[in-house]
């Protein structure tokens, strides 16, 4: 397979409360899986795209899930390594009530955070038009961020449009004094630079949206797509358009979880079509939307037929 993105980093199996409340009153779970980077080539793929997922998982029956899971969504995993030395990786959901989530991870030393740039098919990656990061992946391990860095560097020379989704972990990131350092270097090196609102005021220091889109372009970005939550998405490219497309309402959201990689799918969905920034914005602004209505990770990632009905039929939008 030819692939149009490839995304690299860890999924992880995901046990889901059955009712609300603290962890110790649950007694029943449903089985999930979830990873930043597998969600966005996942919902690429439901966008008509191909789209490839590259990463480590345990040698035993949660690593077969998980793959198999993923490929039963479309999405090639032929490079995904396994291996007998580490475990998948696990998180765990709490439903303090609704709408709100906290999340345990237990992903130390997992079979994803062993990956290193010699787990990498160079020849594969090399086909792909977009290769899709994140700020999770590199903060795994000290081998993770060596494959992070050279996958980039690869991307680079061979003219492949890079993306980065800062997606922070303070958990993870708490480990790591330089973290933002090489945040923004991967951000500088991106061609589309996509942060949320909290996490660009985390990283420039300010609360102004206007002056955290120039601090990202002086940075380096070619684009940057700057996420508000409810409120919409600021968007610019260095020498093009710039602006703000509003957020679809929505009357409830169910589970805020995976909203920002639908989103992501959504805008590099367009890059592949060759949409101006505003319209990728605008695709990824009704899939985030979408997301949120739906309980799970992937649950919610629409096909491009139902992206074109929830428009049609969702009255409240305000554009």
């Amino acid at each position: 397979m030819q692939p149009d993105l490839i995304t690299f980093g860890e999924t992880m199996v995901i046990f889901d409360p059955a009712g609300k409340g603290p962890l110790r009153y649950v007694s029943q779970f449903n089985k999930r899986f979830g990873g930043a980077e597998s969600n966005v080539a996942i919902g690429v793929s439901r966008l008509g795209h191909q789209a490839g997922w590259m990463s480590r998982v345990g040698d035993e029956e949660l690593g077969t899930y998980v793959v198999n899971a993923i490929r039963g969504e479309g999405v090639d995993t032929s490079r995904v390594t396994r291996t007998s030395e580490a475990p998948t990786g696990l998180y765990i959901k709490e439903r303090v009530r609704e709408g709100s989530n906290q999340v345990y991870y237990y992903r130390e030393g997992s079979a994803a955070s062993r990956m290193s740039p010699e787990h990498v098919d160079w020849d594969y990656v090399k086909k792909a038009k977009v290769i899709h990061l994140s700020g999770i992946t590199p903060f795994l391990s000290e081998s993770c961020r060596e494959m992070t860095l050279e996958v980039l560097r690869y991307a680079k020379e061979n003219g492949i449009y890079v993306s980065f989704d800062p997606n922070l972990r303070l958990k993870i990131l708490q480990k790591y004094p330089d973290h933002k350092e090489l945040l923004l270097q991967i951000a500088k090196e991106a061609d589309l630079f996509m942060p949320g609102y909290e996490e660009a005021q985390y990283l420039f220091g300010t609360d102004n949206p206007e002056e955290m889109i120039e601090r990202s372009l002086d940075a380096g970005a070619d684009q940057v797509v700057l996420k508000k939550g409810a409120e919409g998405i600021y968007f610019a490219e260095g020498d093009g358009d710039r602006g703000f497309v509003e957020s679809f309402k929505v009357d409830k959201v169910v589970d805020p979880i995976g909203a920002g990689d639908g989103f992501a799918a959504g805008v590099l969905s367009g890059v592949l079509e060759g949409k101006t920034l505003r319209e990728a914005v605008e695709q990824g602004a009704a899939i985030g939307a979408m997301v949120v209505t739906v309980e799970g990770d992937i649950e919610g990632l629409p096909t491009k037929k139902e992206i074109e009905a929830f428009k049609g039929t969702n009255s409240d939008v305000v554009r």
